[in-house]
């Protein structure tokens, strides 16, 4: 069969005598002209052997293709990068995570407008994966499907279930000597016993639940574990769908609107996800061109309930959630409770409601509460404003029992030094430490501090002290720990003038943060603050510290939709 593609980017490579050259090559690869002259859709995986996470990708990836075929297109797989979190955590390796995220947006945007493909569907399995890809749809604005490479099932040792996150606590357990190397030893080979993405509510679940609130996935498609064979069928049905998008016109940006942003907020918040959903959300908004800011966000999160009681806040994993009817039990909740926008597409091209509207409510279970009677009447993640972070910062209430907390600050200048501080037990009960320069152009990279809060908790001091960073925390964090604080030290801001000492106030039921020092006082000592310089003055991190933005802003390194002449679905 044949389609008309005078509308359509594979024109340029695939009509006409003028593409004879591009044909001689898709000949080469055994493609036949029925073939050629069909749509040409991107199948971009982030496949690689760095951790379980992505592990699956390259077979979900030909069940994808099995849909686009069947719906008459012509399917193209590539890949692309991913940094895993898990693996790059604590240590130097962590500088590459965030910036990995844009990275994985750029290629895949220049291999989409280098070989002018048609349509996109897109398979990622970790953290940053998860928001590169559903940016590079809404910035190529071509008919696309997002669908998660699905979690990993949850280990067992003891009688009880583990994660990834129970494996950095007892780092901490076996530093203070509650534990012996045996012990650990049995935790880390029973913690992960599968392909997927961590299991707890951590920022790829967290994501993943936000590219069904955001329109951007099949809805049920986020939930199963990455080795159910059901999964299979959600990308078979994907590469379908994306071809009745081709055919009806849909493009990302008639989904991704402030209204389905907003819903996407809602379910961070109200599933007790990561602190990095207030960093990937505004990144999304930012390549459509909407304004829609940490405090945008985060002001969602406030008025959102908290219903869902998953880790590391709560008891339960994806796998628990999916076997109750997945994220769609969470949305069903919110909408019936009136917290969503009921009217946003989706890439079913039917709407949230419609979507919903045969899901019914569980009640025999007690993962997900109704809005009614919620875990918290405030979502599990929460903004903060005050002096000591004039844009904002933010912190992961879910499971917090103390949500105020004043002490004097014990100051470290990368998390190296944190950490060392806290292996040694070199701190005190009541301090806050600050952990400064790991913002994004700081690290550069905005890293992650799981390896020093898990050791905090592991050694039982979760509650006993507060962190707080213009870097990150992993979903996995847990405890009261502040991130994104900005402006950044690196940019003279004020977590960068601070000593020593100095009395800090976090309040996230007010949802302040507050150091004990006038205006004057931070003016006075700005006059000897000078900008630090850092170990990487070439290559990619360098490039990336040159570009990247605020993390008020998500962090993003380009100016966005906002700034475009035109897009690429368009030439």
């Amino acid at each position: 069969m044949s389609c008309d593609k005078t509308k359509l980017p594979s024109r340029h490579v695939s009509v006409g005598p003028s593409s004879a050259p591009h044909r001689s090559y898709y000949y080469a690869m055994g493609m036949t002209e029925d073939e050629i002259a069909q749509p040409f859709v991107g199948v971009a995986t982030c496949w690689n052997e760095a951790a379980p996470c992505n592990i699956a990708l390259m077979r979900q990836a030909q069940a994808v293709k099995k849909g686009v075929k069947a719906a008459a297109g012509t399917p193209r797989e590539f890949a692309t990068i991913t940094v895993t979190d898990g693996i790059a955590m604590g240590h130097a390796g962590m500088y590459s995570s965030l910036p990995s995220r844009d990275l994985i947006a750029d290629s895949v945007e220049l291999t989409m407008r280098g070989h002018c493909y048609d349509a996109l569907v897109g398979l990622a399995g970790c953290d940053k994966s998860l928001p590169g890809m559903m940016m590079s749809m809404v910035r190529l604005n071509v008919p696309s499907v997002f669908i998660y490479g699905g979690s990993i099932l949850p280990g067992r040792f003891k009688g009880r279930d583990l994660t990834v996150q129970d494996v950095f606590e007892a780092v901490g357990k076996f530093s203070s000597g509650q534990i012996d190397a045996e012990e650990l030893h049995g935790i880390e080979c029973a913690a992960c016993p599968s392909a997927g993405s961590c299991g707890g509510q951590f920022t790829a679940n967290t994501m993943a639940c936000v590219s069904e609130a955001i329109g951007l996935a099949l809805p049920g498609s986020a939930g199963a574990p990455a080795p159910y064979e059901s999964r299979d069928a959600f990308c078979e049905a994907s590469g379908r769908a994306v071809m009745t998008l081709l055919e009806k016109r849909i493009r990302p940006r008639d989904i991704v609107t402030r209204k389905s942003l907003e819903n996407a907020a809602r379910v961070v918040a109200a599933t007790g996800g990561s602190t990095n959903g207030g960093l990937h959300l505004p990144a999304i908004a930012h390549e459509c061109g909407i304004d829609f800011d940490l405090n945008d966000v985060t002001e969602i999160f406030r008025s959102t309930p908290y219903i869902a009681d998953l880790k590391p806040g709560g008891r339960y994993v994806a796998k628990d959630l999916y076997e109750i009817g997945g994220v769609e039990i969470v949305m069903k909740a919110l909408l019936d409770g009136g917290y969503l926008h009921g009217d946003c597409l989706t890439v079913t091209g039917k709407t949230i409601a419609e979507n919903l509207a045969d899901v019914h409510f569980p009640l025999d279970q007690d993962i997900v509460r109704p809005t009614s009677n919620p875990i918290t009447p405030t979502g599990g993640v929460v903004g903060l404003r005050g002096n000591l972070a004039p844009e904002g910062a933010i912190v992961k209430v879910a499971g917090m029992q103390n949500q105020k907390f004043t002490g004097p600050a014990r100051v470290f200048d990368c998390e190296e030094d944190a950490y060392k501080a806290v292996e040694a037990r070199a701190y005190k009960e009541g301090e806050v430490l600050v952990i400064r320069y790991e913002g994004p152009k700081g690290g550069p990279g905005m890293r992650e501090m799981l390896a020093t809060t898990a050791a905090i908790y592991g050694q039982g001091m979760g509650d006993k002290v507060a962190l707080i960073t213009d870097g990150r925390f992993s979903g996995a964090t847990r405890g009261f720990c502040v991130g994104h604080v900005g402006p950044e030290a690196a940019v003279g801001g004020p977590i960068g003038l601070l000593k020593d000492g100095d009395m800090i106030t976090l309040d996230a039921v007010a949802g302040t943060i507050e150091v004990d020092l006038s205006e004057d006082d931070l003016s006075e000592r700005r006059k000897d603050w000078t900008p630090r310089e850092t170990n990487f003055q070439s290559g990619a991190l360098w490039r990336y510290a040159q570009t990247v933005g605020p993390a008020v802003k998500g962090a993003v390194t380009h100016p966005g939709g906002k700034a475009e002449t035109h897009c690429y679905a368009d030439i």
